[in-house]
């Protein structure tokens, strides 16, 4: 989580900034700006809270994205179990506000295929 720009390609031009000193940890705070490319372009900000956290097992964090006339609410859990080809990642998601589309996989897809190829091609410890 700590190097998500580093490995996640957005559609959109992203910054991650974490609002509370440390590591991570349950009920920390980060804001992902998202610079939507629009006519008239548009600024979409997340404001998220870690709610669970155990390092190398699970990560959950929850919140609102915002903009003018825009809001979509977001849970988000994330799992990681060891299996004989690497670590299996696991992932449930849930979206509710007037712009929240049931057709949508909210980008999830290109999630998980960024994190596969970071975790196949970056460095091994």
């Amino acid at each position: 989580m700590e190097a998500w720009t580093s490995w996640q390609k957005p559609a959109a031009p992203m910054t991650v900034r974490w609002l509370d000193p440390g590591p991570l940890r349950r009920h920390s705070r980060f804001e992902a700006t998202v610079h939507v490319p629009t006519t008239p372009p548009s600024t979409v900000v997340i404001s998220s809270t870690v709610r669970q956290f155990q390092r190398g097992e699970c990560l959950s964090w929850t919140g609102p994205a915002d903009s003018a006339g825009y809001h979509i609410d977001g849970a988000h859990v994330w799992t990681f179990r060891p299996s004989r080809d690497g670590v299996l990642v696991r992932t449930e998601e849930s979206h509710s506000g007037p712009q929240a589309d049931p057709a949508s996989d909210m980008g999830l897809e290109t999630w998980l295929s960024d994190l596969k190829t970071a975790a196949e091609t970056g460095p091994r410890g």
